[in-house]
């Protein structure tokens, strides 16, 4: 089978009309990167952010005829909104005094009035879990505080949101591909009675993701709203290291109930921790508290407990910024080995020190969240 190019997908959106009707959406430059993996084609559309919901129709139009091309496997597309599309699209309405709610940085002034951001349907609570550099073991905390709320009664789904090193397929053992719903929706995997959707589900392991903000927030979307997650309590959505992309488009279009902050012991993970905490601030998405993780080390022969890196740095920045501790996590042997097996330890030693430690934590979580309603995400715009 001849494998699809860029160039076949653009001249083939070249049929779409856009919202002028006279131009094609390919000319009016509104399609984003186009990325193929596998047979499926990856893009965005952007338009004017009050139109998006009347523009549905050309989002589906576009799909459809890429589909429909020879060698396609697949097509994701979604619309996503920026300023310049705001301000240049044709056919855009000209109302300078309505962009304020729309426009600007996260710290615009907040009582400018804001559309209501939608939760995803049968999903009651959506947890970000996020650390402000990598290696801080963040997915394995993510997995197991998952696992935690499981333990716990919940029902509960895991969203790897690292598009550039999705990690979920690993830490929970699951391979294969997702099945779809009339070619669009998509079944989650399940392991461990996790609903999960992760693009390493969607993406060869080795494929190197160059893209940009636009797909990387046209790919979020997809794997939040058009995944048939059913009835969940709770989603737990494992974050990309950082303050960047991904992060600014959970909090524009997903209302959050909180974030979770991973951090290790030491000043240098402190100082990372401190620029996801005030991200989250600056957006308005309550932050539920810090894990202190590699809190300290047990030797396994002896029981000599050793700080490693130091010990209590993520408790003590928790009570100068006047936000929960939600737990010290220590650094053992198992939770590596599990973690690399795709066995966590919550699943596979439920009755251990470490698995209580998690479910512990996912109370403390849950406390917080279970009897709060969404909030509606601020308005962010991407420069």
């Amino acid at each position: 089978m001849t494998e699809v190019t860029k160039e076949q997908v653009l001249e083939t959106l070249k049929t779409v009309r856009g919202p002028d009707l006279e131009h094609n959406i390919v000319e009016l430059g509104m399609i984003s990167d186009v990325f193929i993996s596998d047979g499926k084609v990856y893009f965005s559309i952007t338009v004017p952010a009050e139109r998006a919901k009347e523009l549905e129709p050309l989002r589906l139009a576009a799909e459809r005829v890429i589909k429909e091309m020879p060698g396609v496997k697949g097509a994701l597309v979604a619309l996503t909104a920026d300023k310049k599309a705001a301000a240049n699209a044709p056919a855009a309405r000209p109302a300078p005094q309505a962009d304020h709610s729309h426009h600007g940085h996260s710290h615009a002034p907040q009582q400018q009035p804001r559309t209501a951001k939608i939760g995803v349907p049968g999903i009651g609570s959506i947890i970000a879990v996020a650390s402000g550099k990598g290696g801080v073991g963040k997915s394995t905390t993510a997995v197991n505080l998952a696992l935690g709320l499981l333990a716990n009664g919940l029902r509960v789904g895991i969203l790897d949101a690292d598009i550039y090193g999705p990690s979920m397929p690993r830490l929970l053992k699951i391979s294969g591909r997702p099945t779809q719903i009339d070619g669009r929706i998509i079944n989650p995997m399940e392991n461990y009675g996790l609903k999960v959707m992760s693009m390493g589900f969607l993406v060869d392991e080795e494929t190197a993701m160059i893209w940009r903000g636009p797909m990387v927030q046209s790919a979020l979307l997809q794997m939040l709203r058009e995944v048939a997650w059913g009835e969940l309590d709770v989603l737990v959505v494992d974050m990309p290291p950082g303050t960047g992309d991904a992060q600014l488009t959970m909090a524009q279009q997903v209302p959050l109930a909180g974030a979770v902050i991973v951090s290790t012991p030491q000043d240098l993970a402190l100082i990372d921790a401190r620029k996801g905490l005030n991200m989250f601030r600056k957006v308005e998405v309550p932050v539920l508290g810090i894990v202190e993780n590699m809190s300290y080390f047990v030797a396994p022969d002896t029981g000599t407990r050793y700080d490693i890196f130091g010990h209590g740095g993520a408790r003590k920045e928790a009570e100068r910024i006047g936000v929960p501790f939600l737990g010290e996590v220590p650094l053992t042997m198992s939770i590596r080995e599990t973690s690399d097996a795709g066995t966590p330890l919550v699943a596979s030693d439920p009755n251990g020190i470490v698995a209580g430690i998690y479910r512990a934590i996912a109370a403390k979580v849950w406390e917080q969240v279970g009897e709060k309603p969404l909030r509606a995400a601020p308005a962010i715009i991407f420069e």
